[in-house]
């Protein structure tokens, strides 16, 4: 039913760069026709996309998932995700078991990828970000090896290659005969990272390469979706450039901005004819960081290849509790999380309601 495509798109997209140097929608979310029924919205028409947050399955996490298996962490909401046609992560930190550190960091992730690209993929998982401040942890081969891990397992990815026009080629899926495209960008150092003409990395998002590849990636898909590793750590406040990158990325084309890299939630915006979810905070992150506690599992609907609908399921992250596997919050603790999203998200113009424990954003189609 899912299908991946990315290297086949490679040649056309090289040549241009060059020369230029979720469920179901909820009953309340169904359109009503003018005597006031529902309108009947046939499945194939339907298109449901499930982005999350941050995924490091490795750091402090290794104990756990060694013991009970790196399927664990995705137990309790893994049935979220395989309800949806597309199933979108960051995947912090690069599958390998190799490679050698291009500088000395803090902090620097590395996952084994025989049990973690297979453990995504039975949850769901089908296409991820590699634009990201950790990709590069082990050098070029460890960045290697995580995209021979996802090729293996029919993961798709975008954000990052051998170079810099191989970074910004976009992961293209189709699924019902709608072409989705995935663009990935990172704003975040070290500078190291980002791919340069002759050196493997990440697509650093540059606002005229983002316009760029929005358009190019529209002439190969019907939907364009950009995900951005953007903002400051542990802190709900925007910077300037978010705001201005991420309608500029919706100007250009796309339907639907991903933020990541606060490890919490941020404002969601309704901007024109898209939506820019600023951070979906962590999913599955192997540490026990008392800061990243709260984050939400977004399902989005697209019908008629149109944004129709976005809601955010609460979700548990404080590993302390949880250990490494998200669990949906229960109605008093999700409303406390809505009711955050709300107040941060009505700065940016944009209306949430809880329905009965979930966000449900406001995107006045009619």
């Amino acid at each position: 039913m899912k299908q991946t495509h990315r290297n086949i798109f490679l040649l056309p997209i090289l040549g241009v760069l060059l020369s230029s140097c979720a469920s179901i929608p909820l009953e309340y979310d169904k359109p009503e026709t003018e005597n006031g029924q529902q309108e009947t919205v046939p499945a194939s028409e339907i298109l449901t996309i499930t982005a999350v947050g941050d995924v490091m399955l490795g750091g402090s996490a290794t104990p756990e998932l060694e013991k009970y298996g790196y399927d664990y962490p995705f137990e309790k909401t893994k049935y979220l995700l395989l309800e949806s046609d597309i199933v979108f992560a960051n995947l912090e930190g690069p599958l390998t078991t190799r490679g050698k550190e291009i500088i000395e960091k803090k902090y620097k992730f590395r996952a084994q990828p025989q049990k973690v690209a297979p453990a995504l993929k039975k949850a769901g998982i089908n296409v991820v970000s590699l634009a990201n401040n950790h990709t590069l942890d082990y050098g070029e081969q460890g960045l290697l090896d995580t995209m021979a891990a996802l090729d293996e397992n029919g993961i798709a990815y975008a954000g990052a290659g051998k170079n810099n026009i191989h970074a910004r080629v976009p992961a293209i899926l189709e699924v019902k005969n709608i072409k989705i495209a995935l663009l990935a960008y990172s704003l975040t150092f070290p500078e190291e990272f980002w791919a340069k003409h002759n050196t493997a990395g990440t697509a650093f998002g540059h606002q005229v390469h983002v316009k760029e590849d929005i358009t190019r990636a529209g002439n190969l898909a019907d939907v364009v979706i950009v995900s951005f590793h953007w903002g400051r750590e542990a802190t709900t406040e925007l910077r300037p450039y978010q705001i201005t990158l991420g309608r500029a990325a919706i100007d250009a084309g796309a339907s639907v901005v991903l933020g990541h890299h606060p490890h919490v939630l941020q404002a969601v915006e309704r901007y024109k004819q898209g939506v820019i979810l600023y951070s979906l905070g962590n999913y599955v992150f192997g540490s026990y960081s008392k800061k990243a506690t709260r984050s939400v599992i977004a399902q989005l609907t697209l019908k008629n290849k149109r944004l129709t609908a976005l809601q955010l399921i609460p979700i548990n992250v404080n590993n302390v509790e949880v250990i490494f596997q998200p669990t949906i919050l229960d109605l008093e603790q999700a409303s406390s999380v809505i009711q955050e999203l709300k107040t941060l998200s009505r700065q940016r113009g944009t209306t949430i309601q809880n329905k009965n424990g979930v966000a449900v954003v406001l995107l006045n189609n009619n």
